[in-house]
């Protein structure tokens, strides 16, 4: 027993690992960044092989389509729970198993052998994905000294940044120059160096663990509401939307589903979802910033691709070659940002990103189909600095009053979000692109008639090369078509711009302290 008179004692915490330093620093980061890239770049490298996929294991490509949907669907329902499965497993252990499994199912993918086998491989890729990103970014701020968590933070976002960028393009060249399954052979050794710089590195670095109790109820409606949710929004737009009876009852078991999981998890004592975050101003301010501003910027980084390929004419390689310069200058000056985030007001940096997309929205907007190539790189390679101003310092906003012991929690929730708004802007922009060119193919329509002076003198024209009767009609309408889809996209461009205009003064309702970086320990 203690004696009354003698104070208790209360065993001291275990000190925090010290940082990293030197080479085990560096190979750690590039470690963790070809994880992070890995798990970002197989969002979207399926993408351009959905048809040869779906040639090489005789399905209709609007069935092919399920290549992508699976595997998003899985990681968006997987990435919520990164903070829980890190409480339970350790941060450490569960991202090194996370990237070796990953691993394993990107080899299962390239050696299926019917559909049905790889749409199971991708839901199991998805599914083992969900910590990878979070858990990256949560274990190199961690490993790097309190003073330079800036600039890991900004070498993080570079991951983030090029690899939806790179995606399509890799993915069309692998495709067109070898086989399709050599989009997933391709992360094998990215994934064994990852999982193998982590394990070494880490051991001794493990984070605490608990034995928490599933909380069953919560991850039931989880699965359903945000599976349901992502389904609708991928498969939303093929249906004709709620016209669908199938889209009708997605939407409804996914508002019913999330509406009771916030109700449980509100009051659940363990949920699997940790809510009572959004009760830190800046985290619930900055997600809400990061949401809404990757959903706009989302839109236009899928629309400007659509544009070149679908009115312009160019292939997928050229459209890649035009849609890259994005990431030119934003490789240069996230890393740079980040070093130097203590210096700067964070809230003014991301309302620069906000007007530098605007502007660029503006420029894009201005384009006609008669636009050189060298005219439409010029925007792009300006907007790589609105997308460096944007993403470091919204997410140390958004991070930067967690606790320690919840950034694991936080990291995935604030992740989460950001893969549910691209998956929204993605619905959101095509809808609206493509009805907004319906509606200028009927305006201009009406002008196309045997009595315009224009329609006329074109006509005779074509006449005169030979066209005539239905081929006349059809060349006539295809040209009608074209202008409609160029007319929707300076259209959407210019909506673009004036929701970056409202988000840049949206910025300023955050309160980081001046000198912020992303809290830790604290």
């Amino acid at each position: 027993m203690t004696n009354a008179a003698s104070p208790a004692i209360s065993p001291a915490a275990p000190a925090a690992p010290a940082p990293l330093r030197g080479g085990a620093l560096a190979l750690l980061t590039v470690g963790l960044a070809f994880g992070t890239f890995m798990e970002v770049l197989d969002t979207s490298i399926a993408n351009v092989a959905v048809p040869t996929i779906s040639g090489s294991l005789g399905v209709a490509t609007s069935d092919g389509t399920w290549v992508i949907s699976s595997y998003s669907v899985a990681a968006a329902i997987a990435v919520p729970l990164t903070g829980w499965l890190a409480r339970r497993v350790g941060e450490v252990r569960l991202f090194t198993l996370s990237v070796l499994a990953f691993t394993i199912a990107s080899a299962l993918c390239g050696l299926a052998t019917n559909f049905e086998s790889l749409i199971g491989f991708r839901l199991l890729q998805g599914l083992v994905s969900g910590p990878m990103v979070p858990l990256s970014q949560t274990i190199l701020m961690r490993s790097y000294p309190p003073q330079k968590r800036g600039l890991a933070l900004g070498l993080w976002a570079m991951t983030v940044i090029v690899a939806p960028i790179f995606g399509p393009v890799m993915g069309g060249w692998i495709t067109d120059n070898y086989t399709w399954p050599w989009i997933f052979y391709i992360n094998l050794p990215i994934g064994v160096l990852s999982a193998t710089s982590a394990y070494f590195l880490l051991r001794g670095r493990e984070t605490k663990t608990s034995k928490q109790p599933i909380d069953a109820v919560g991850l039931t409606l989880l699965v359903l509401g945000v599976g349901s949710l992502q389904m609708m929004l991928d498969l939303g737009k093929d249906r004709d939307w709620f016209s669908s009876a199938f889209i009708v009852s997605l939407a409804l078991i996914a508002a019913i589903a999330l509406a009771f999981l916030l109700v449980w998890e509100a009051t659940e004592k363990l949920p699997v979802i940790d809510l009572t975050l959004f009760k830190d101003r800046n985290f619930a301010l900055g997600a809400l910033i990061i949401f809404l501003g990757y959903m706009a910027f989302f839109g236009s980084v899928v629309i400007f691709p659509l544009w070149l390929q679908t009115v312009m004419g160019y292939t997928a390689g050229l459209a890649g070659l035009a849609t890259a310069p994005v990431g030119f200058l934003a490789l240069i000056l996230s890393p740079l940002i980040g070093r130097n985030m203590h210096r700067l007001d964070l809230r003014m940096v991301a309302s620069l990103a906000f007007v530098v997309f605007a502007v660029v929205s503006l420029w894009n907007s201005t384009f006609t189909l008669d636009v050189p190539f060298n005219h439409v790189i010029l925007p792009r390679l300006a907007q790589g600095i609105g997308v460096a101003c944007f993403f470091v310092p919204m997410t140390t906003i958004t991070l930067s009053s967690i606790p320690d012991e919840r950034l694991a929690s936080a990291s995935g929730l604030s992740n989460f979000l950001r893969t549910l708004a691209g998956a929204i802007g993605t619905a959101i922009s095509t809808t609206y692109w493509e009805n907004d060119a319906i509606y200028h193919h009927a305006v201009l329509s009406e002008s196309v008639s045997t009595y315009s002076q224009n329609t006329h003198a074109y006509s005779n024209a074509l006449g005169s090369l030979g066209v005539g009767g239905d081929g006349l009609t059809a060349q006539l309408n295809a040209i009608v078509t074209q202008q409609g889809f160029m007319m929707a996209t300076n259209d959407f461009f210019r909506v673009s711009c004036i929701a970056f205009v409202v988000l840049a003064g949206l910025v300023w309702i955050t309160k980081p302290k001046r000198g912020a970086g992303p809290a830790m320990g604290h």
